[in-house]
């Protein structure tokens, strides 16, 4: 996928497609090329699907939180001149489209979360890899996912790079207090958006009751279930999250 990402100004992303912008974003340890199922699906059917580089690692370390990177997508949306876009958020990338959403109501027309933080944030805070343990890191890895053969072994060694980077490391635990600061339950009840929860029923990352009580809070939302599947749903099962997707936005004319 690296051939693909564009570089504009200060932003990288990859863009495929014409039509109704849909915009994915990205965990905290998930690279653009695990959506690569949703970017070979979606452009076929009308939709222009955008993955921007979230500045994880690029922000001064005080500025590194939810906050601004939802502020960083909000610059991203005007810089490509969009309206009435669809946000689509795994893990962390779910809970900045959630803050983002609250934050720019008038700019999201839906909103689509899978094992997105935002609630519950065992994620990040539950024994964070320790640095230079390939094989511990190997196992929170493939605990991501149901089938521990998903972890590949370029995922793990991507992980283990940025553990064993003093910079990255601060700034992922950085990012991982603020995503606890920044809880969203009594937000959510306000937030009027039509709201996707797709939510793999094997999820040890955000539990299943996580994707419940997103759906209570949430007014508009409907909530699907994947079986035998983890915390990335559109890595692990993606034709099925495909066509689960798809099937809700026609439903919803959107």
């Amino acid at each position: 996928m690296e051939e693909h990402i564009k570089k504009e100004g200060e932003y990288r992303f990859i863009e495929v497609g014409e039509g109704t912008p849909m915009i994915i974003l990205h965990g905290l340890m998930g690279g653009l090329s695990n959506f690569h199922g949703v970017t070979d699906y979606f452009p076929k059917k009308g939709y222009k699907v955008l993955i921007p580089e979230l500045p994880i690692y690029s922000l001064p370390l005080l500025k590194t939180n939810v906050k601004n990177f939802a502020r960083f997508l909000e610059e991203f949306i005007e810089y490509k001149g969009f309206k009435d876009v669809i946000l689509l958020g795994n893990s962390l990338g779910g809970h900045v489209g959630l803050l983002h959403t609250k934050l720019y109501p008038k700019m999201v027309k839906a909103l689509v979360i899978t094992g997105s933080s935002g609630l519950y944030e065992s994620a990040m805070g539950d024994g964070y890899p320790k640095r230079g343990d390939y094989e511990f890191i190997k196992k929170k890895a493939q605990d991501v996912f149901y089938d521990p053969a998903v972890a590949t072994e370029e995922i793990v060694d991507e992980v283990y790079a940025t553990v064993n980077d003093r910079s990255k490391l601060v700034k992922t635990l950085a990012i991982a207090k603020s995503a606890i600061r920044h809880n969203m339950s009594k937000d959510l009840p306000k937030m009027k958006t039509p709201t996707c929860i797709i939510w793999g029923e094997n999820d040890s990352v955000t539990p299943p009751n996580v994707a419940r009580e997103f759906h209570e809070l949430l007014p508009d939302s409907e909530l699907f279930w994947i079986e035998k599947c983890g915390h990335a749903p559109m890595m692990e099962h993606p034709n099925e999250f495909n066509v689960i997707l798809d099937e809700w936005l026609q439903k919803r004319k959107f």
